[in-house]
């Protein structure tokens, strides 16, 4: 292996998993070490500077940074992520006056954006700070887009969702509610520069199977929370079964027990460990009483007389045929039930778009879409969240907007879209004496801590109680010393090393081994500590001055201790903080989205 280049930021950015596996790149070391000082304001701006919506998903986030959590490969249980950054969120002060807001003078470019969900919404965050008018379009009373309306209140409480949302628009947002965009053929016509659509995936999977179209008892998830959440659906029949075990069936199971239902069961075809929704999801669910039922396949909704009583369902077993999954029948039961709610998927649905105007569509019926630049096959028309590549979390659509912010970007100044800027870094010393660290390197045997939820009686009494109470100070402390500070990086200047083997002899994990130089697969098999985790990268340095040898150091093993550094004689090793620097729409990197402010403390 030729010595690592530590001077591409992709390398140490990978090493820090929690930040390398969200799709906006959150800081997630450097707010945690700020709440961990009580700066639960510069936390929140650290936080929003990528994700955009802090507080919401500190609630709702799917958390792709949890399981990459270095802290997994200690006692399994990663550092409760999510729920610090709510942690920030609710104890920050006033930010209004510490936000962007539209130049004076503008850049005469238009944008359009189809639909107020959270990828408009972070699409116009990144674009009217840098002079563009953004105009959105949204069919609803209200902004938010499924997080309004398929978010229940007591996961996600509107003061929040609201609070957020127009943190954007009073940055100089045109939004058009009760505007639907029937035609895109007609949207172009009105001259805008770019035209983004982040509309989502507006329409849930039926299940078309004997006795469908029979009752009105049937009813489609996202459909029902939506009625639920603007009072159309006020109360439900007390035996309710929810077809589906992704995130959407866990919030309609939780609604129906909060509008009557008192006999809840969620059906699965499938074992558990198939399962789409989030574990949390499937506890809180539990939690409250809810009856999860595996391996039942739906066969046929039982109607007599017109009125829906039950729902016959193959009760099956799966097997392995070859290393696929099939299932066989074990016998035919009927659950008796009053009311059924699909919670089966969710359809991206473009009736208003027309299929002659160059816009094409390929599987699904879905837009062909770049996924790097987020442009269709028609100049200027963008796609991002839902709309590009059908359902998925909230940050996922973060995460296309600001991509697809840059894109509409370079398309009005006639770049190339292709041309992405680059992301830079920070890599500062963290020393602050021959022995001392500007960072806690001290590791907690804390376990994670618990979420304490409102009690089962007060949280039925009404669908706005929200559930979770967030972490009390002492769970916060505790919580944010189980982060090992991935971020803080060892850095190895191979001039200074003199093969004194200090460093090998203290490491606590084993992660050090000096030794000949080789082939990635062969050095591996010459490591101190067998490799686990092989995607992750080795650090290989340049040859050492005494005998030629490459000091290698396995990055899936080491916990940032800094052990090494502070028994090195002679400053070889070195522990310094590593901070992405990312682009964003007419921001290179290393530039803040924020206006100058004075110290925040």
């Amino acid at each position: 292996m030729r010595p690592t280049d530590v001077t591409d930021p992709a390398y140490y950015h990978r090493v820090v998993d929690c930040q390398w596996a969200c799709p906006a790149h959150t800081n997630v070391p450097e707010y945690i070490r700020q709440i961990a000082q009580g700066l639960f304001t510069e936390a929140y701006l650290t936080n929003r500077e990528s994700n955009v919506f802090p507080g919401i998903l500190g609630r709702t986030c799917d958390r792709p940074c949890e399981p990459a959590c270095r802290r997994t490969r200690i006692d399994e249980k990663p550092v409760a992520i999510c729920r610090l950054k709510r942690v920030a969120a609710d104890h920050r002060d006033d930010v209004t006056g510490m936000l962007p807001t539209a130049p004076a003078v503008k850049n005469g470019k238009r944008i359009a954006c189809v639909g107020a969900g959270p990828a408009s919404l972070a699409l116009a965050n990144d674009l009217v700070p840098i002079g563009y008018d953004v105009t959105i379009f949204e069919k609803l009373p209200r902004p938010g887009g499924l997080m309004r309306t398929n978010i229940p209140s007591f996961r996600l409480p509107a003061s929040v969702l609201d609070e957020e949302i127009d943190y954007i628009l009073g940055m100089g947002v045109d939004l058009r509610c009760n505007t639907p965009v029937d035609s895109m053929e007609s949207l172009l016509r009105e001259g805008y520069d770019a035209i983004f659509v982040g509309s989502g995936a507006p329409r849930g999977k039926d299940l078309d199977i004997p006795g469908r179209h029979d009752s009105d008892r049937i009813l489609i998830g996202i459909d029902f929370l939506e009625s639920v959440h603007f009072g159309h659906i006020t109360e439900i029949e007390s035996r309710v079964l929810i077809i589906g075990v992704g995130n959407t069936a866990m919030d309609c199971c939780r609604t129906v027990k909060r509008i009557g239902a008192t006999d809840v069961k969620v059906m699965a075809r499938r074992g558990r460990q198939h399962f789409k929704a989030s574990p949390w999801e499937l506890e809180d669910a539990e939690e409250e009483l809810v009856e999860i039922v595996e391996n039942h396949s739906p066969k046929r909704f039982v109607i007599e007389d017109g009125i829906l009583t039950g729902m016959e369902f193959d009760v099956v077993e799966w097997y392995d045929d070859n290393g696929r999954q099939k299932s066989r029948t074990l016998e035919t039961v009927t659950i008796p039930c009053d009311a059924v709610i699909l919670a089966i998927g969710q359809d991206n649905a473009f009736p208003w778009i027309e299929r002659d105007i160059g816009i094409e569509f390929g599987d699904w019926d879905m837009p062909v879409v770049d996924r790097t630049t987020f442009q269709c096959t028609l100049p200027g028309v963008f796609f991002g969240g839902d709309s590009a590549w059908g359902p998925d979390n909230i940050i996922w659509a973060v995460e296309h907007a600001h991509q697809a912010a840059i894109s509409i970007h370079l398309h009005c100044a006639g770049a190339s879209l292709t041309d992405r800027p680059p992301q830079g870094m920070n890599l500062l010393s963290e020393k602050m004496g021959l022995h001392q660290w500007s960072y806690s390197n001290a590791y907690s045997h804390a376990v994670r801590a618990k979420m304490v939820h409102v009690d089962l009686e007060q949280r039925f009494r009404d669908l706005g109680v929200e559930v979770e109470l967030g972490f009390d100070p002492a769970q916060t402390a505790a919580e944010v010393q189980r982060c090992l500070n991935c971020d803080v990086q060892t850095h190895f200047t191979a001039e200074l090393c003199i093969e004194c083997d200090a460093c090998i002899d203290i490491c606590p994990v084993d992660c050090l081994t000096i030794t000949h130089a080789g082939n990635e697969a062969e050095l591996r098999g010459r490591l101190t500590a067998p490799t686990i985790h092989p995607e992750q990268p080795l650090y290989v340095s340049a040859g050492l001055p005494q005998t030629a040898r490459v000091m290698v150091k396995d990055e899936d093993v080491c916990v940032h201790c800094g052990l090494c550094a502070e028994r090195c004689p002679t400053a070889a090793w070195d522990m310094r903080r590593f901070e992405l620097l990312q682009p964003y729409a007419g921001k290179p990197a290393g530039s803040s989205k924020y206006p100058p402010l004075p110290l925040l403390r």
